[in-house]
């Protein structure tokens, strides 16, 4: 079953790192997150879907910790979030503790949905804004 698991997501990330994401960075109110490359320290943009409740924003990441923007949360989690056209700072946290499949229920539908389906090893993230 891993290399079921290790195939999907192969292909997943070469469809979204290929042609999803690139077309999605530039949609004016695409939601984005912003982390830092770990190795290379430069801006790394990431198409995401998620939701702001109060002074937080929530998104579930569909391969956890394999996810790029995952390993440059941990390396550093100062990020920022592109919500509705204007950027916030903020400071992710990482939330393996949390039931990502309920989260998704309180996310945007579409976004959710397509995690759920593509999605191998889902990971709630929750980025505390400071603006």
């Amino acid at each position: 079953m891993a290399g079921r698991s290790d195939l999907k997501h192969r292909l997943v990330t070469r469809f979204q790192r290929h042609l999803a994401n690139p077309l999605n960075r530039r949609l004016p109110f695409q939601t984005l997150l912003e982390t830092t490359g770990r190795t290379s320290g430069l801006p790394r943009q990431t198409p995401v879907g998620g939701r702001r409740v109060g002074e937080s924003f929530w998104l579930v990441s569909e391969f956890g910790h394999k996810s790029q923007y995952v390993r440059n949360i941990q390396a550093d989690p100062q990020v920022r979030v592109r919500i509705a056209g204007r950027w916030h700072h903020g400071t992710a946290h990482l939330l393996p503790d949390d039931d990502p499949v309920t989260r998704l229920r309180s996310l945007p539908r579409f976004n959710s949905a397509a995690v759920r389906a593509f999605g191998t090893d889902l990971l709630t993230i929750r980025v505390d804004l400071e603006d």
